[in-house]
């Protein structure tokens, strides 16, 4: 018996018993849904999606266990008014961060070091240190003032020194107007109704406080849930928790943003999931739609939404049993799933249709199908899952776990597509039909095709060769963060901080022997074009030490016994408050002769006459800002001018664990420039680096070799893939010929997406590299029906059932990933637009290309049943 028969006698079983076989597909179909529930999770873990025995990945992993501090992090990153409320703001945060146990492993702020505090005047650089120490020195009086007394009552009588030394012509006021302003505009506003804290970091320390840049981080590692779609989503809204109860946040004086790889993960899946709900039900009923106009009856729509159904549960049940756990690609089988499938189901459906109008017994109808369209369908099914475990052997294991589900499901749509398929058909009795299924306004296109088959084969030659060509111009966008929504919180402050070590997203690692080693190779590093900074351990002990300590010395001893903390002193009240102001307009207002109209200090004198009438409360607020963060800046102060010699050793452990581990080996980071932050730069910085210091890894090197391992993968897959497609092809239809003839147009249709991905600038990324495997089984799926049907003698091509299945076959698959294309995630409507593009150019080839081909060839020699 042959094949055809033997499937014409499947069908014809299945039909006799329609009842039991479709009881016994929705209990097949429930029980592996039953057992998917309970057996199949989802691992939003990137690392699952790539091989572990992979050389780079072996090198990442190491890295991740030598220093687990930076893996899995949400960075917040405050940024507020005035320093000193950035600070308070992460502290406060740091704190609520760390008592939530139950979401958060760690809490770290790595700028706030007490030995960062200690020696920090040590990192300036000698003329600037020098600088901010004589002005300090210079400020001594007005600093003994305010040590005695922090409050504005002993402001407001280090405002009158001023004053009198202005009237004595012993004050040069030139290198204070700006604190000068500080204080005006701080007591204007607070005499206003509008206190706000004064800066007394600004205020003292003048241009340097700029140095230390204008954000504060705090770094939390939060336990993460990979069976949630956003593992770190509990930490995360606990932070947000928190930062809508801190104070200055609360007055809009402070910012606080999320950011870190933790947070661009679970910002990534919500934006893949906004909308989701919307575009399921808008495809759903498109692709109903579709099936109508296709089928015509509810009686064929029902069995082929069935059909699919079961399909796609036994394919869950087999995801469940093979695989256990999906990763981020192999989670999007299921729309692979239906929109292949759904071309089996069609063409079964639409060619019975066909049958009907041509025999007017459903039962001889249904037989005819399965004589006709099962062989076809059987080499669409295996030729489509050979496309799909070609990537099985691959090292990208996200798309190799999609391939053998997506693989296994072909054949068990193929398998549903001829028993399952024909039974519901049987129970829903259509009635049969009244006129000729196929396109009639298409069938007058065949010879329309078949008269200009010359120039038409041309065009697509000529687009051929030019796809040939475009090939080498295809861009390859390795970089991670551009499939992201760039308007999400994470990405916008990410892009604010690519500048900043702490969040850079470009760097390289390498590990040393030693701090010597590293020491060694910082300056080869640094001498590379595209390295904008180079960070160790050595980067944490300040270099020309000695000048520098012997002038903070110098200063410290003059300043020593000024800064010295006095007792406690009595609060301010609003009556010593406005006798403080009265005393020091007495001193201030003496002065103003001597100075120009537009200086500072006359508008503060206009402030010391309104604070002789504000009420109580105001001199309350006032009190309160201009002196909130003086007590901290000056024990700061302190601190400062004890500065140390720095050495490795002196480094505490907590900081000195970022760049040295416990054997002595030394981490060093290379930061890339901005102008190696595309893939072809970053692959140069890696290539440059690797030239100085072999075995490197980092963000960089992940980049790059994920992309040459996604690339090499696609390679062989794509080759393998073609070959065993071939043989399939090769061993269903026996001839050189046929197999030809079902390959050109696949390869068309692939040179011709070339075309027209490189004509709109579109490059290959991440996420729509995953739309390759779906050409190869949409592509041989249309193509081998109208071969098959020209082997067997069925001339009629854009006019017949089988033109029309396809066509309405590409509307469900269009539907189906069409709303892909407006997604707001980046790379989800990447894929959807490629997706669209190489089903256009499929269609293009199957319904214009194989018309004209076979028509050039002309009616074949023998024909086949």
């Amino acid at each position: 018996m042959t094949l055809p028969s033997l499937l014409a006698a499947l069908v014809e079983r299945c039909r006799r018993a329609a009842a039991a076989v479709v009881l016994a597909g929705a209990v097949l179909g429930g029980l592996g849904g039953w057992y998917a529930s309970g057996h199949l999770g989802v691992s939003t873990d990137t690392d699952r999606m790539f091989s572990a025995s992979l050389p780079w990945r072996q090198r990442a992993d190491a890295l991740a266990r030598d220093f687990p501090q930076f893996q899995d992090l949400l960075v917040a990153v405050i940024d507020a008014r005035i320093p000193e409320e950035a600070d308070a703001t992460a502290a406060s945060l740091a704190a609520a961060m760390a008592a939530d146990t139950a979401h958060v492993r760690s809490v770290r702020r790595p700028d706030s070091a007490p030995y960062l505090h200690r020696e920090g005047l040590l990192f300036l650089d000698q003329k600037t240190l020098q600088s901010l120490l004589d002005r300090t020195v210079d400020a001594q009086p007005f600093l003994g003032q305010l040590v005695a007394d922090p409050s504005a009552r002993g402001l407001l009588a280090t405002l009158g020194l001023i004053g009198l030394g202005v009237q004595h012509g012993d004050a040069d006021l030139s290198g204070f107007r700006a604190a000068l302003t500080g204080f005006h505009t701080a007591m204007a506003e607070a005499l206003a109704g509008h206190p706000q804290p004064l800066s007394w970091q600004n205020l003292l320390s003048g241009p340097v406080s700029d140095l230390a840049g204008k954000y504060k981080f705090v770094l939390v590692q939060p336990k993460l849930d990979y069976g949630s779609l956003q593992p770190g989503g509990a930490a995360t809204a606990d932070m947000r928790t928190a930062i809508r109860g801190l104070e200055f946040v609360k007055s809009g004086d402070a910012r606080v943003r999320i950011t870190g790889s933790v947070a661009l993960a679970d910002e990534e899946f919500a934006t893949v999931a906004q909308g989701a709900v919307a575009g399921l039900i808008g495809s759903v009923l498109l692709i109903t739609l579709w099936l109508f106009l296709a089928l015509r009856t509810w009686r064929l729509i029902l069995p082929v939404l069935g059909t699919l159904a079961l399909g796609l549960l036994l394919t869950v049940f087999f995801a469940a049993a093979a695989v256990g756990t999906l990763n981020l690609i192999s989670v999007g089988f299921g729309v692979l799933f239906v929109g292949i499938a759904v071309d089996f189901a069609i063409q079964f459906s639409v060619r019975y249709r066909e049958q009907r109008f041509e025999a007017a017994q459903a039962e001889a109808a249904m037989a005819e199908t399965g004589r006709r369209v099962g062989v076809q369908i059987l080499v669409a099914a295996a030729a489509t899952a050979a496309g799909f475990l070609a990537f099985v052997p691959t090292d990208f294991s996200g798309v190799a776990e999609l391939g053998l589900i997506a693989g296994f499901g072909m054949l068990v749509a193929f398998a549903c597509t001829l028993t399952f398929l024909p039974a519901a058909i049987a129970l829903c009795r259509p009635r049969g039909e009244a006129a000729e299924v196929g396109f009639a306004w298409a069938a007058r296109l065949d010879p329309v095709i078949a008269r200009h088959r010359r120039p038409l084969l041309g065009i697509f030659a000529v687009l051929a060769l030019a796809g040939v060509g475009l090939t080498f111009a295809l861009r390859f966008d390795s970089d991670p963060l551009h499939t992201k929504n760039p308007d999400t919180e994470a990405m916008r402050t990410l892009r604010d901080l690519f500048d900043d070590p702490v969040t850079n997203p470009y760097s390289v690692d390498i590990l040393t022997q030693d701090a010597a080693a590293a020491a060694a190779l910082t300056p080869k590093l640094e001498a590379l074009p595209l390295v904008a900074q180079v960070l160790s351990i050595n980067s944490l002990v300040p270099k020309d030490q000695g000048p520098k300590l012997a002038a903070i010395a110098d200063a410290n001893s003059i300043l020593a016994v000024t800064l010295a903390p006095h007792g406690p002193v009595a609060p301010a009240t609003p009556a010593d408050i406005r006798m403080a102001a009265a005393t020091a307009d007495g001193q201030i207002e003496p002065a103003l002769a001597k100075l120009p109209k537009d200086a500072p200090l006359a508008l503060i004198a206009g402030d010391l006459r309104a604070v002789a009438k504000a009420p109580d409360a105001i001199l309350v607020g006032m009190d309160h800002a201009l002196t909130r963060f003086l007590p901290v800046q000056l024990a700061q102060l302190r601190t400062a001018l004890s500065a140390e010699p720095a050495t490795i050793a002196t480094i505490p452990e907590d900081l000195k664990r970022d760049w040295l581990l416990p054997d002595g080996r030394a981490r060093v980071q290379a930061m890339a420039k901005s102008t190696a932050r595309d893939s072809r730069g970053l692959q140069a910085l890696v290539q440059e680096v690797a030239t100085v210091a072999p075995n490197v890894g980092g963000s960089a090197v992940t980049i790059v070799a994920t992309a040459r391992t996604i690339v090499d993968a696609f390679r062989t897959a794509a080759v393998g893939a073609f070959v065993a497609i071939a043989l399939i092809l090769f061993v269903a239809l026996r001839r050189a010929l046929d197999v030809g003839l079902v390959l050109a147009p696949l390869s068309l249709s692939a040179l011709m997406t070339v075309v027209a991905i490189v004509a709109i600038g579109m490059p290959i990324n991440f996420a729509n590299i995953i739309a390759l495997p779906l050409l190869l089984g949409v592509g041989v799926s249309f193509n081998i029906y109208f071969v098959m049907n020209w082997r067997a003698g069925r001339p009629r091509m854009l006019g017949s059932a089988t033109a029309r299945a396809v066509m309405f076959s590409a509307l469900t698959t269009g539907s189906a990933f069409g709303s892909l294309a407006l997604s707001a995630h980046p790379g989800t409507a990447s894929m959807g637009k490629l997706l669209l593009i190489s089903l256009g150019c499929t269609l293009v080839a199957t319904l214009v290309f194989i018309p004209a081909l076979l028509s050039a060839i002309g009616p074949p020699r023998t024909t086949r049943g």
